[in-house]
């Protein structure tokens, strides 16, 4: 079913240990795809990058996303998102990426953090969506 914003039936797979496969625009149009890490506030979407990454600067240059989440206990249960980022913040995005790994790895703080890296958390606007 194909349906403006985030159908309240798949919302849970936007709050547990589901990966996501974000798909930004590189600057010749072409898509690009990373797996990522996903939350909802709730109103939006929210994902965590590095600042500097592939797709931070394909976000960043062009604010129309799409993403798709399959249920980890159902794969025939997914979520397909399309939508425009509508903030980018570095506020919070330390403490929310520490959050995120602990639920996705069970971790008080991300592990994988570079030296002078930053975190920055963007924020999108789901338009569409379509679900099973």
């Amino acid at each position: 079913m194909t349906q403006s914003g985030i159908p309240q039936s798949h919302v849970d797979l936007l709050t547990k240990k589901a990966f996501a496969h974000l798909v930004t625009l590189l600057p010749d149009g072409k898509p690009q795809s990373t797996p990522v890490w996903v939350d909802y506030d709730g109103k939006h979407i929210l994902i965590n990058t590095a600042e500097g990454r592939l797709k931070d600067k394909n976000m960043q240059r062009d604010p129309r996303i799409a993403f798709s989440v399959t249920d980890p206990e159902n794969p025939y249960r997914y979520l397909e998102v399309r939508g425009r980022v509508v903030e980018r913040t570095k506020a919070g995005a330390e403490q929310h990426i520490d959050a995120m790994a602990k639920r996705y790895l069970g971790q008080d703080k991300y592990p994988f953090r570079k030296a002078g890296e930053e975190r920055v958390i963007y924020k999108v606007q789901a338009e569409r969506s379509s679900s099973m």
